[in-house]
């Protein structure tokens, strides 16, 4: 049985009787993917935090300015079927509230496209590499004054990073893309990089140009996108209150700085990407419930946490290298992920660094409950949530 590719209703009417499937309306999601067929409903919780939120601008040379910041009780959508996982979220949060709330900032913003070219020899990818580098300028010129309807003026090159090995002149192109994550936009000016700049000015012969040679680990945690970012850097903080600590998460401070303490060595002892316990989770949820790209998921929760003994109670930061979300194209566009987002104030244009702080801070709030949790004597309050709320098999 071949089934019709295309997405007009006839289609999508001839795909859902071959398969079985019940006769639904998917005009509203024809452009979301191909052969659209049905569509999978997950219930969504929400959540509640007490954050402070910046607000930035992104200046004409691409450094992060905060303008103003503003304290605000958000309601954070949860989309999954992970039980426990919003009860955690909210134990946290609850507990942050109690302690004075998150505070979130944006401390960059970068994209990048990881193209290569390969050199007759070592000489001549350093000869390459050396005039990348000088040319930004120039090739940023050229992609904004070109005409060519292929490329995209929300996406604008930054810097180029090169790294040569062998013959091989690797090169990270680093955009900004507005208020959209921007991997369909930076891809089309890489591409014009490459193909129209770099191979007819090239310094020396080129034998082949890759549009993406896995250097910058696109959809996968690399050291790199965990050192230089890739999307949105983030970091979100709080100072846990002793009597907060005690009271909602019942545990003790000492408890957590020892489980700080075991859980380091255990990230470093493994080669872990990150220094975190489970960000993905809440991660994934707000992704679902907001239209991202779920593949990026892994490296947008690739995070880096710390806690110190502070007069008062305990301080705990996480970094995120690199959340990658956008507010408007994609997924975005969608009924559900947009009213979702509307009730964030997280819709259209202008709202993707609140979007990028909100995730960032919910993250947060299961890291302090879940660690909390674990940090009991024997890890007993993180079985039982597992037991009590997960199911029984």
């Amino acid at each position: 049985m071949r089934l019709p590719r295309k997405n007009d209703p006839d289609s999508v009417r001839a795909r859902q009787e071959a398969l079985g499937l019940p006769e639904v309306d998917l005009e509203p999601y024809a452009k979301a993917a191909e052969s659209v067929t049905g569509f999978v409903s997950i219930p969504v919780s929400v959540a509640q935090l007490a954050i402070s939120l910046g607000k930035y601008e992104l200046s004409d040379e691409g450094v992060l300015i905060e303008t103003g910041r503003s304290d605000e009780q958000v309601v954070v959508p949860l989309a999954h079927t992970e039980g426990g996982l919003t009860a955690s979220v909210q134990r946290g949060a609850k507990a942050v509230a109690e302690s004075g709330g998150f505070r979130t900032y944006v401390i960059s913003d970068r994209i990048t496209r990881a193209s290569c070219f390969v050199c007759k020899d070592s000489g001549d990818a350093v000869v390459l590499a050396r005039w990348v580098e000088e040319q930004v300028p120039a090739m940023r010129e050229f992609l904004r004054s070109s005409d060519s309807p292929e490329l995209s003026r929300y996406a604008v090159l930054r810097e180029a990073k090169t790294h040569v090995l062998g013959p091989m002149c690797h090169v990270l192109w680093r955009f900004t893309t507005g208020d959209a994550f921007g991997a369909n936009m930076m891809t089309r000016n890489a591409y014009a990089l490459n193909m129209a700049y770099v191979l007819p000015q090239a310094p020396v012969p080129i034998e082949r140009s890759i549009l993406e040679a896995n250097m910058g680990g696109d959809k996968k945690p690399s050291f790199e996108y965990f050192q230089q970012g890739h999307g949105k850097t983030v970091i979100a903080e709080t100072t846990l209150t002793e009597a907060a600590v005690e009271r909602v998460l019942r545990t003790k401070l000492s408890d957590l700085e020892e489980l700080a303490w075991a859980g380091t060595h255990g990230a470093v002892a493994s080669g872990m990407q990150s220094v975190a316990f489970t960000p993905a989770s809440a991660i994934a949820a707000v992704f679902a419930a907001t239209g991202q790209d779920l593949g990026l998921v892994a490296t947008s929760s690739m995070a880096h946490g710390t806690e110190r003994r502070v007069e008062g109670g305990l301080h705990v930061a996480v970094r995120f290298p690199g959340i990658e979300v956008g507010t408007v194209g994609g997924g975005t566009t969608l009924p559900d992920p947009k009213r979702w987002l509307e009730l964030m104030g997280c819709a259209g244009p202008g709202k993707v660094y609140r979007l990028a702080q909100i995730v960032a801070a919910t993250a947060l709030a299961l890291e302090i409950s879940a660690s909390a949790a674990m940090a009991t004597a024997g890890s007993e309050n993180f079985f039982r949530a597992h037991f009590e709320r997960g199911g029984m098999r």
